[in-house]
This record gives structure tokens, sequence and C-alpha cells, in this order.
């Protein structure tokens, strides 16, 4: 008797362990979280300045926006210990309404940015993960890991000498340090002695102050003052829509990565509205908003090994502690400490599988081509969204001409009922790109008056086809031949009988 094993309790697949429960019942679990909290929070200062500078507004808009967006998602999202704040892409995308025309329409833009995500979210915008290729998601990795170090070298270039050997140090003691202990992240540990070394030695390096001015007050509410019509809505609308697209791929995409890399999965759906919602409260406090930091998120999940949503909130809670109580601490941070963080995460980010000569080889070139080419649009525009998407292009119209490739006709003549019959057997699937050399697989003029198309192993997926099939037919019909197709299961039947005879003219 053969046992029915039951199906799956659906919420049971987004139920990821540790729970924030187990996590606060665990004295061990509590403590990775919070470290893991806490590296976090250190890692986000001089980036979020950083992006600040980019969009061109006060350091304080980006250590506001990531403290509330931190502080948000950790509720709201979908993704435990996925890291959200203000990011480099949502700072380009929005950077021209700062310079153009002022905080209240930046300010404005990111709400409007905010309210389309949410929109996106019910449309279900979450379920075009499933058509982003392994391809394109290696590029992503790959490209992700090559501009997190690329945008280490500024912090390389024209500095003092000291600041070589400190990086070093940096990188010796998060490869030495997982092997004595994981219960204090690496990373941590190098930012706690590299700082030390720096202050009690009189180092002078670049320090985290150096970056921007740190704020001295909690962020308040911030009402944009924009005149509420269309003129303003044709200002803000393409920063906004373009804020919102590049967030939620970015954010869907690290989503995604995040899964892979502990084994799990989250709700897609839930965690593009609440990107939504939490830039809406970024802006409402004079954020800049933003999305998933991928950067942060690989050092909270891979390098500290956080597992809820309670490094999440601390990350926020203790940006917020460490600028304005302990803001004269953080800005004797050398920087050299953060840039041997980085690029240690930038080295695990990176999928060095996919380049070994071996996985080269029995890999497809067109997988190949789309992962190369994804990694080189993203490394060139710095735009994570428009190396995915052009990587997806790529991927279909590779997967598109492979296929069409697949699709066979043969052809013999046969004697049906005493009449000499040309009959044709159709292979493979048909839509718009193996259909539109189908007709050029037939001897119109030298086949006899009879002739038979036998669609059984093959199956008509789109209006090209019908159109193609029509041209067929109208072509023997010409020549005073009679032709008839046969063997169609029971949906290209259909799909072909309402179409047929519709499509205009079939030459």
């Amino acid at each position: 008797m053969t046992a029915v094993v039951p199906t799956q309790d659906p919420a049971a697949r987004y139920r990821i362990e540790p729970t924030v429960l187990q996590a606060l019942r665990s004295p061990r679990i509590l403590t990775r979280e919070v470290l893991a909290g806490l590296v976090v929070a250190i890692a986000l200062i001089p980036e979020a300045i950083a992006f600040s500078i980019i969009a061109g507004v006060d350091p304080r808009v980006g250590l506001f926006s990531s403290f509330v967006m931190a502080v948000a998602i950790a509720f709201l999202g979908g993704r435990p210990a996925m890291i959200t704040a203000a990011t480099g892409a949502i700072a380009l995308v929005i950077a021209p309404v700062a310079r153009e025309y002022g905080m209240d329409y930046f300010i404005a833009t990111v709400i409007l940015g905010g309210l389309i995500q949410i929109v996106l979210a019910l449309l279900g915008v979450a379920k075009l993960m499933r058509f982003i290729p392994r391809s394109v998601m290696v590029g992503f990795v790959n490209a992700l890991a090559i501009l997190i170090f690329v945008s280490q070298i500024p912090q390389l270039l024209g500095v003092p000498w000291m600041v070589y050997p400190l990086v070093v140090a940096g990188l010796l003691i998060m490869y030495l340090m997982p092997l004595l202990t994981r219960v204090v992240p690496a990373p941590l540990v190098a930012i706690v002695l590299l700082t030390a070394a720096a202050v009690v030695f009189g180092i002078n390096v670049p320090t985290v102050g150096d970056q921007g001015q740190l704020p001295q007050s909690l962020p308040e509410l911030f009402i944009p003052n924009v005149p509420l019509t269309l003129d303003t809505l044709g200002i803000i609308f393409p920063f906004a829509a373009a804020m919102a697209i590049v967030g939620v791929l970015e954010s869907l995409m690290t989503a995604k990565l995040v899964d892979d890399i502990t084994d799990t999965h989250s709700r897609k759906t839930r965690e593009a509205w609440a990107q939504g919602a939490a830039n809406i409260l970024s802006g409402a406090f004079g954020g800049m908003g933003g999305c998933a930091m991928i950067g942060q998120t690989m050092i909270n999940v891979k390098a500290s090994g956080a597992r809820t949503r309670i490094s999440t909130f601390l990350a926020g809670v203790f940006l917020l502690v460490l600028v304005l109580v302990l803001g004269d601490i953080v800005a004797v941070i050398p920087m050299a400490a953060l840039v041997a963080v980085m690029i240690v995460v930038s080295v695990a980010t990176f999928d060095w599988h996919s380049i070994r000569p071996t996985t080269l080889k029995r890999m497809p070139l067109s997988e190949t081509l789309v992962m190369v080419v994804t990694v080189g649009i993203t490394v060139w525009t710095h735009n994570l969204a428009i190396g995915v998407g052009v990587g997806v292009i790529a991927a279909m119209i590779l997967f598109a001409r492979r296929v069409a490739h697949f699709t066979s006709v043969t052809r013999e003549i046969t004697d049906l009922d005493g009449q000499p019959t040309a009959r044709y057997t159709v292979d493979g699937e048909l839509f718009f790109a193996s259909s539109n050399d189908l007709t050029t697989q037939f001897e119109y003029t030298h086949d006899p008056d009879r002739v038979v198309v036998d669609l059984t192993r093959s199956h008509v997926w789109d209006a090209s086809t019908v159109a193609a099939l029509d041209a067929i037919h109208t072509k023997y019909e010409h020549l005073g031949k009679t032709v008839t197709f046969t063997g169609m299961n029971d949906a290209t039947a259909r799909f072909h009988g309402r179409l047929t005879g519709g499509l205009g003219n079939a030459h």
C-alpha cells in the first residue's frame, strides 16, 4: 500500500528559523544578532554619508533615512536579516531632483516612489522574479561583488601610507578570527582593534568623521512644501517611478540571494510593499529613501551570521545611538577598517565557482554569455537594475534562438487512398522565432495535389505561428492544391481555431 505524503503547509514554507522569539530565548543567538547589528550600524555610517553626497543633500538626510528604513523594515519586511537603508542606486536616480528643484521636491519624490512601490507590489511585481534566469542572478552577484570592491578604491588612493598596513591588518584579523571563535563577528573585532591602534599610536589616517558632519538631533517630521498640481507630478513622477523600479528590483534580487545563502524562502510580495512603506516613512522624516543593501546584508548574514529581524532592527537603533550619543567615538574609526570589511564582503559575495575552468567548460556558452553581459553592463552603468534588465533580455533572445533551432520539418511522399500525398511532420515548439522560417520548409510547386501537415509532435504558442500556418494554406490554395493540418493537441486546436483566418493578409 502506497503511503500518501500530505502537502506541506504553505505557511511553513516561509517559516524561517530561528524566529525572533527563539532568538530572544537563546543567549547565544541573541548575542550574535546584537553584535551583527552593531557591525552593520558602523558600516552604514560612511555609506549613508557618501550616498547623501551623491544625492546632493546633507549627510543627515542619508543617516536618518538609513535609521528609519532599517527600523521600519524590521517590522514590515518579508526577508529576515536583510538590511534596508539609503543606497547609491537610489541616490543616483533621484539626485537631479535635489539639484534642480530643491529639498521639498526631493522629499516629495521619495514619498511618491514609496507609493509606486506599494502599487507595484499589489500588481504582483514580485512574481516576475521567476523570469530571472540563474545566469542573470550569478551575473548580478558577481557584478555586485565587483562594485563593492571598486567603491573602496577611492579610499586607497592619495592617502597616507599607513592606510595600507591597517587594511592588511584588518584583512588578516577577519581571516584568522573565525579560526579561533565565531562568537564575536570578525568585522567587529577588526574595527575595534584598528580603531584602538589608530588612537593609541596616533596614526593619522582618514576617519569616518572626515566623510561628513554627523547629526546632533533626532529626525523630525518633514512635510514637503510643494504645490499639489499636475505640473509638480510631471516633475517628480519620472524620478519616483525610476526609484521605485530600481528599489524593488534590487531588493527582490537581494532577498533571493539571501534565500539561496540561508536555504530558506521569503515572501517577495510582502518585501515589495514593505519597501514602499519604509520609503514613505523615510521621506516623512526627511530621509532620502533607499532599498536593500547588498553589501551590508552580506556583512549581516554571511560575515556575522545573523538570521533574524533583531539584527536589522538593532542596526537602525545602533546607527542612531552611534551618531547621536557616541558620535565623537564613531568619528575616529579609521576608514581603513571599513575598507577591509568591505573587501572581505566583496570576496565572499563573488561566485568563484562560476568562473572556474571546469564550470565554464560544462556550462552552455549562452549561459556564460548572459552572465558576462549582466556583469559588464552593471559594472559599466553602476546600476544593478539596468544590468539585470539587459541580462534578462539577452537570456530571452538567446533562449528563443536556441529553442528555434530545435524545430524541424521532414517531408515524405506517400500513397493515401490511392492518391499521391506529401506528408510533412513538424517536430518542436512553434512560436515567433521558429515559425518565421516555417513557410520556407515546404516545396509548394513540387508537391502533389494533396498535402498533409502533421503537428502531433509540435505545439502552437502564438499568433505568429497561426499566421504562418495560414500563409502555408494560402500558398497551396493558390496552386490549386489541398492542405490538411492534423494532429493538433486540444490547446493548439483551440488557439488555432480562434485566430486562423483573422490575422489579415497571410502572405
